[in-house]
Protein backbone atom coordinates (compact mmCIF):
# COMPACT_ATOMS: atom_id res chain seq x y z
CA UNK A 1 0.00 0.00 0.00
CA UNK A 2 1.18 3.19 -0.95
CA UNK A 3 2.08 5.59 1.93
CA UNK A 4 0.82 8.88 1.02
CA UNK A 5 1.81 10.46 4.60
CA UNK A 6 5.11 12.07 2.65
CA UNK A 7 3.49 13.18 -0.02
CA UNK A 8 1.25 15.67 2.16
CA UNK A 9 3.33 19.08 1.49
CA UNK A 10 3.09 20.40 5.26
CA UNK A 11 3.82 17.48 6.91
CA UNK A 12 7.58 17.41 4.13
CA UNK A 13 7.67 21.32 4.99
CA UNK A 14 7.80 20.09 8.66
CA UNK A 15 10.44 17.38 8.07
CA UNK A 16 12.96 19.89 5.79
CA UNK A 17 13.61 22.33 8.64
CA UNK A 18 14.03 19.71 11.30
CA UNK A 19 17.81 20.83 11.15
CA UNK A 20 16.81 24.07 11.66
CA UNK A 21 14.28 23.88 14.65
CA UNK A 22 17.37 21.64 16.27
CA UNK A 23 20.04 24.42 15.96
CA UNK A 24 17.47 26.81 16.38
CA UNK A 25 16.40 25.40 19.49
CA UNK A 26 19.29 24.53 20.80
CA UNK A 27 20.43 28.10 20.35
CA UNK A 28 18.40 29.55 22.90
CA UNK A 29 18.77 26.79 25.11
CA UNK A 30 22.44 26.75 25.31
CA UNK A 31 22.11 29.95 26.71
CA UNK A 32 20.27 28.61 29.70
CA UNK A 33 22.58 25.85 29.55
CA UNK A 34 25.47 27.89 29.54
CA UNK A 35 24.33 30.87 32.45
CA UNK A 36 23.29 28.56 34.92
CA UNK A 37 24.32 24.60 34.21
CA UNK A 38 27.91 25.07 33.09
CA UNK A 39 28.24 28.08 35.13
CA UNK A 40 26.34 30.53 37.48
CA UNK A 41 26.18 33.43 35.53
CA UNK A 42 22.62 34.63 37.38
CA UNK A 43 24.64 36.11 40.67
CA UNK A 44 24.64 39.88 40.90
CA UNK A 45 27.51 39.67 42.91
CA UNK A 46 30.13 37.83 41.14
CA UNK A 47 32.26 38.24 38.08
CA UNK A 48 30.35 37.44 34.65
CA UNK A 49 27.38 38.42 35.48
CA UNK A 50 24.61 38.43 32.51
CA UNK A 51 22.60 41.77 33.89
CA UNK A 52 26.20 43.67 32.85
CA UNK A 53 26.05 42.06 29.71
CA UNK A 54 22.81 43.59 29.38
CA UNK A 55 24.15 46.98 30.54
CA UNK A 56 26.44 46.70 27.39
CA UNK A 57 23.58 46.49 25.16
CA UNK A 58 22.86 50.03 26.13
CA UNK A 59 24.63 52.46 24.12
CA UNK A 60 23.67 51.72 20.71
CA UNK A 61 20.34 50.04 21.23
CA UNK A 62 17.45 50.75 18.73
CA UNK A 63 14.17 51.59 19.94
CA UNK A 64 13.98 50.10 23.60
CA UNK A 65 16.89 51.64 25.14
CA UNK A 66 14.62 53.14 27.56
CA UNK A 67 13.80 49.79 28.70
CA UNK A 68 17.40 48.35 28.96
CA UNK A 69 18.05 52.18 30.71
CA UNK A 70 15.17 51.48 33.63
CA UNK A 71 16.28 47.94 34.30
CA UNK A 72 20.68 48.69 34.72
CA UNK A 73 19.04 51.56 36.98
CA UNK A 74 16.98 48.76 38.90
CA UNK A 75 19.22 46.12 39.71
CA UNK A 76 16.83 44.38 41.96
CA UNK A 77 14.47 44.54 38.75
CA UNK A 78 17.25 43.65 36.30
CA UNK A 79 18.26 40.07 38.26
CA UNK A 80 14.42 39.24 38.33
CA UNK A 81 14.38 39.98 34.18
CA UNK A 82 17.87 38.18 33.99
CA UNK A 83 16.10 34.91 35.36
CA UNK A 84 12.70 34.94 33.70
CA UNK A 85 14.38 35.66 30.18
CA UNK A 86 16.81 32.58 30.93
CA UNK A 87 13.95 30.30 31.61
CA UNK A 88 12.22 31.57 28.74
CA UNK A 89 15.11 30.73 26.44
CA UNK A 90 15.23 27.34 28.24
CA UNK A 91 11.63 26.28 27.67
CA UNK A 92 11.45 27.89 23.92
CA UNK A 93 14.69 26.29 22.90
CA UNK A 94 13.99 22.89 24.42
CA UNK A 95 10.15 22.85 23.36
CA UNK A 96 11.47 23.66 20.18
CA UNK A 97 14.28 21.00 19.93
CA UNK A 98 11.17 17.93 20.87
CA UNK A 99 8.70 19.53 18.55
CA UNK A 100 6.28 20.36 21.13
CA UNK A 101 4.00 23.43 20.67
CA UNK A 102 6.05 24.21 17.37
CA UNK A 103 4.17 27.25 16.16
CA UNK A 104 4.04 28.57 19.73
CA UNK A 105 7.45 28.16 20.74
CA UNK A 106 8.84 29.62 16.81
CA UNK A 107 6.83 32.79 17.99
CA UNK A 108 8.89 32.88 21.04
CA UNK A 109 12.43 32.60 19.27
CA UNK A 110 10.70 35.55 16.58
CA UNK A 111 10.22 37.57 20.06
CA UNK A 112 14.08 36.34 21.28
CA UNK A 113 15.20 37.24 18.13
CA UNK A 114 13.83 40.62 18.24
CA UNK A 115 14.91 41.50 21.39
CA UNK A 116 18.22 40.58 20.50
CA UNK A 117 18.59 42.37 17.10
CA UNK A 118 17.54 45.77 18.67
CA UNK A 119 19.41 45.57 21.54
CA UNK A 120 22.65 43.92 20.49
CA UNK A 121 22.50 44.40 16.56
CA UNK A 122 25.51 46.91 16.54
CA UNK A 123 28.16 44.35 18.64
CA UNK A 124 30.53 42.40 16.90
CA UNK A 125 34.47 42.61 16.79
CA UNK A 126 35.46 40.86 13.64
CA UNK A 127 31.75 40.05 12.29
CA UNK A 128 28.51 41.75 12.83
CA UNK A 129 27.82 38.88 15.48
CA UNK A 130 24.70 40.11 17.55
CA UNK A 131 23.05 41.35 14.17
CA UNK A 132 23.83 37.92 12.06
CA UNK A 133 22.15 35.97 15.17
CA UNK A 134 19.28 38.68 15.39
CA UNK A 135 18.14 38.37 12.05
CA UNK A 136 18.92 34.92 11.43
CA UNK A 137 16.45 34.15 14.32
CA UNK A 138 14.02 36.03 12.56
CA UNK A 139 13.65 34.43 10.02
CA UNK A 140 13.76 30.95 11.31
CA UNK A 141 11.03 31.98 13.73
CA UNK A 142 9.18 33.32 11.22
CA UNK A 143 9.80 30.00 8.86
CA UNK A 144 9.32 27.17 11.78
CA UNK A 145 5.70 29.07 12.10
CA UNK A 146 4.64 28.43 8.60
CA UNK A 147 6.46 24.82 8.96
CA UNK A 148 5.41 23.37 12.19
CA UNK A 149 7.12 20.25 12.60
CA UNK A 150 5.89 16.78 11.55
CA UNK A 151 8.71 13.46 11.87
CA UNK A 152 10.79 13.33 15.08
CA UNK A 153 8.65 15.59 16.95
CA UNK A 154 6.14 15.35 20.05
CA UNK A 155 3.37 17.34 18.29
CA UNK A 156 3.28 14.73 15.03
CA UNK A 157 3.82 11.77 17.85
CA UNK A 158 0.39 13.18 19.60
CA UNK A 159 -1.52 14.10 16.44
CA UNK A 160 -0.94 10.85 15.03
CA UNK A 161 -2.45 9.38 18.50
CA UNK A 162 -5.29 12.23 18.27
CA UNK A 163 -5.05 13.06 21.49
CA UNK A 164 -8.07 15.47 22.35
CA UNK A 165 -6.42 18.56 22.27
CA UNK A 166 -4.53 18.11 19.13
CA UNK A 167 -8.48 18.34 17.55
CA UNK A 168 -8.94 22.09 18.80
CA UNK A 169 -9.05 24.56 16.73
CA UNK A 170 -6.56 26.66 18.68
CA UNK A 171 -3.54 23.30 18.29
CA UNK A 172 -2.83 24.04 14.44
CA UNK A 173 -2.03 27.56 15.00
CA UNK A 174 -0.19 26.52 18.60
CA UNK A 175 1.70 22.77 17.69
CA UNK A 176 1.74 21.83 14.11
CA UNK A 177 -0.40 19.72 11.15
CA UNK A 178 -2.14 21.67 8.40
CA UNK A 179 -1.54 25.00 8.61
CA UNK A 180 -4.92 26.45 9.27
CA UNK A 181 -5.54 29.10 6.49
CA UNK A 182 -5.73 27.75 2.97
CA UNK A 183 -3.78 30.34 0.92
CA UNK A 184 -0.52 31.31 2.82
CA UNK A 185 1.35 32.63 -0.24
CA UNK A 186 0.10 36.37 0.66
CA UNK A 187 1.39 36.39 4.47
CA UNK A 188 4.27 34.53 3.78
CA UNK A 189 5.06 37.45 0.91
CA UNK A 190 4.37 40.42 3.20
CA UNK A 191 6.05 38.78 6.14
CA UNK A 192 8.97 37.89 4.20
CA UNK A 193 9.53 41.21 2.79
CA UNK A 194 8.78 43.12 6.08
CA UNK A 195 11.82 40.78 7.94
CA UNK A 196 13.92 41.69 4.60
CA UNK A 197 13.33 45.09 4.86
CA UNK A 198 13.93 45.01 8.54
CA UNK A 199 17.39 43.50 7.87
CA UNK A 200 18.46 45.95 5.04
CA UNK A 201 17.32 48.95 7.69
CA UNK A 202 18.82 47.84 10.51
CA UNK A 203 22.01 46.69 8.88
CA UNK A 204 22.57 49.77 7.58
CA UNK A 205 21.72 51.82 10.94
CA UNK A 206 23.89 49.74 13.01
CA UNK A 207 26.89 48.87 10.67
CA UNK A 208 26.26 51.09 7.28
CA UNK A 209 26.06 47.84 5.16
CA UNK A 210 23.77 48.79 2.78
CA UNK A 211 25.62 52.17 1.41
CA UNK A 212 27.75 54.58 2.02
CA UNK A 213 30.84 53.92 4.57
CA UNK A 214 31.13 50.51 7.04
CA UNK A 215 31.09 51.19 10.23
CA UNK A 216 32.01 49.08 13.60
CA UNK A 217 31.37 50.76 16.92
CA UNK A 218 32.90 47.27 18.70
CA UNK A 219 36.51 48.25 17.26
CA UNK A 220 37.62 50.63 19.74
CA UNK A 221 36.43 52.34 23.00
CA UNK A 222 34.92 55.78 22.61
CA UNK A 223 34.06 57.95 25.49
CA UNK A 224 31.42 60.90 26.29
CA UNK A 225 32.28 63.31 28.74
CA UNK A 226 29.32 65.59 30.02
CA UNK A 227 28.20 68.19 33.51
CA UNK A 228 31.72 68.84 33.29
CA UNK A 229 32.28 71.54 36.29
CA UNK A 230 35.23 72.96 38.32
CA UNK A 231 34.65 74.34 41.42
CA UNK A 232 37.69 75.55 44.39
CA UNK A 233 39.22 72.22 45.16
CA UNK A 234 37.20 69.89 43.14
CA UNK A 235 36.99 68.62 39.54
CA UNK A 236 33.95 67.05 38.22
CA UNK A 237 32.75 65.13 35.26
CA UNK A 238 30.81 62.34 33.69
CA UNK A 239 32.43 59.72 31.92
CA UNK A 240 30.40 57.45 29.80
CA UNK A 241 31.31 54.35 27.47
CA UNK A 242 29.17 54.22 24.28
CA UNK A 243 31.76 52.28 22.17
CA UNK A 244 34.22 49.07 21.80
CA UNK A 245 34.22 45.51 22.68
CA UNK A 246 32.18 44.15 25.36
CA UNK A 247 34.46 41.65 26.76
CA UNK A 248 37.36 44.51 26.58
CA UNK A 249 37.27 47.65 29.00
CA UNK A 250 38.39 50.74 28.02
CA UNK A 251 41.81 51.62 30.43
CA UNK A 252 42.04 54.97 31.45
CA UNK A 253 45.48 55.91 32.02
CA UNK A 254 45.63 59.73 32.63
CA UNK A 255 43.30 62.80 33.27
CA UNK A 256 44.53 66.11 32.56
CA UNK A 257 43.07 69.83 33.21
CA UNK A 258 44.57 72.09 31.02
CA UNK A 259 44.34 75.60 31.05
CA UNK A 260 42.93 77.79 27.79
CA UNK A 261 46.66 77.67 26.57
CA UNK A 262 46.76 73.90 26.95
CA UNK A 263 49.05 73.59 29.75
CA UNK A 264 48.35 70.93 32.06
CA UNK A 265 47.87 72.35 35.58
CA UNK A 266 46.70 69.21 37.46
CA UNK A 267 47.15 65.26 36.31
CA UNK A 268 46.06 62.36 37.41
CA UNK A 269 47.49 59.19 37.13
CA UNK A 270 47.32 55.65 38.30
CA UNK A 271 47.94 56.17 41.68
CA UNK A 272 45.52 58.61 42.49
CA UNK A 273 42.83 56.70 40.71
CA UNK A 274 43.64 53.69 43.34
CA UNK A 275 43.56 56.16 45.97
CA UNK A 276 40.09 57.36 45.45
CA UNK A 277 37.94 57.04 47.61
CA UNK A 278 34.67 55.51 47.06
CA UNK A 279 32.36 58.13 47.49
CA UNK A 280 34.76 59.96 44.53
CA UNK A 281 32.86 57.36 42.06
CA UNK A 282 29.16 57.56 41.64
CA UNK A 283 28.38 54.52 39.58
CA UNK A 284 24.99 55.11 37.63
CA UNK A 285 24.35 51.42 36.28
CA UNK A 286 25.31 47.89 36.89
CA UNK A 287 28.45 48.07 34.56
CA UNK A 288 30.98 49.69 36.69
CA UNK A 289 34.20 52.26 36.43
CA UNK A 290 36.78 51.03 39.15
CA UNK A 291 40.12 52.18 39.68
CA UNK A 292 42.73 48.93 38.64
CA UNK A 293 46.88 48.97 39.72
CA UNK A 294 47.36 50.66 36.39
CA UNK A 295 44.44 52.47 35.15
CA UNK A 296 40.66 53.06 35.80
CA UNK A 297 38.94 50.54 34.00
CA UNK A 298 35.71 51.65 31.79
CA UNK A 299 33.45 48.59 30.96
CA UNK A 300 31.29 49.09 27.65
CA UNK A 301 28.14 50.85 28.95
CA UNK A 302 29.36 51.86 32.29
CA UNK A 303 28.38 55.10 33.15
CA UNK A 304 29.84 56.97 36.73
CA UNK A 305 30.16 60.77 38.03
CA UNK A 306 33.81 60.77 39.12
CA UNK A 307 35.37 63.85 41.63
CA UNK A 308 38.79 64.42 41.93
CA UNK A 309 40.79 66.97 44.17
CA UNK A 310 42.23 69.91 42.80
CA UNK A 311 45.09 70.70 44.69
CA UNK A 312 47.86 73.45 44.83
CA UNK A 313 45.86 75.42 41.63
CA UNK A 314 45.06 78.68 41.30
CA UNK A 315 41.75 79.00 39.63
CA UNK A 316 41.07 81.91 37.95
CA UNK A 317 37.65 82.58 37.55
CA UNK A 318 38.11 84.68 34.09
CA UNK A 319 39.96 81.32 32.01
CA UNK A 320 38.48 78.06 30.24
CA UNK A 321 39.42 75.16 31.05
CA UNK A 322 39.24 72.10 29.64
CA UNK A 323 39.67 68.51 30.80
CA UNK A 324 41.62 65.15 28.73
CA UNK A 325 41.17 61.61 29.55
CA UNK A 326 44.01 59.24 28.23
CA UNK A 327 43.21 55.69 27.19
CA UNK A 328 46.11 52.91 27.34
CA UNK A 329 45.81 52.50 24.01
CA UNK A 330 46.39 56.14 22.75
CA UNK A 331 43.05 57.41 22.34
CA UNK A 332 42.06 60.98 23.86
CA UNK A 333 39.00 62.47 25.08
CA UNK A 334 38.07 66.03 25.68
CA UNK A 335 35.60 68.18 27.25
CA UNK A 336 35.44 72.33 28.42
CA UNK A 337 34.91 72.55 32.09
CA UNK A 338 32.09 74.46 33.26
CA UNK A 339 33.31 76.80 36.10
CA UNK A 340 31.10 76.95 39.22
CA UNK A 341 31.11 79.41 41.82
Amino acid sequence: MKNTTFSHQPYLAGLFTLSLRWVVGWTYFSAFWRRLILDNKLIPEEAGYIGEKFNHFLPNALGIKPIIEYLVTHPDILAIAMIVFTIVEAVVGLLLMLGLFTRLMSIGVFALAMGILLAAGWLGTTCLDEWQIGILGLASGFTLFFTGSSAYALDDVFIKRKLNFTTKKWFPWLGSGNFPVKNVKFPVLVGSIAIFALSLFTNQYFHGGVWGRLHNKSVKPKLEISATSLKNDRLQFDVYRVEGADVYGSFLIGIHLLDQHRKIIQSYDSSDFLNLSNAAIQNQYIAKVKPAAHSMVIPLGAKATIMLPVADVKIKADEKYSIKLIDISGLEWESSVLMVR
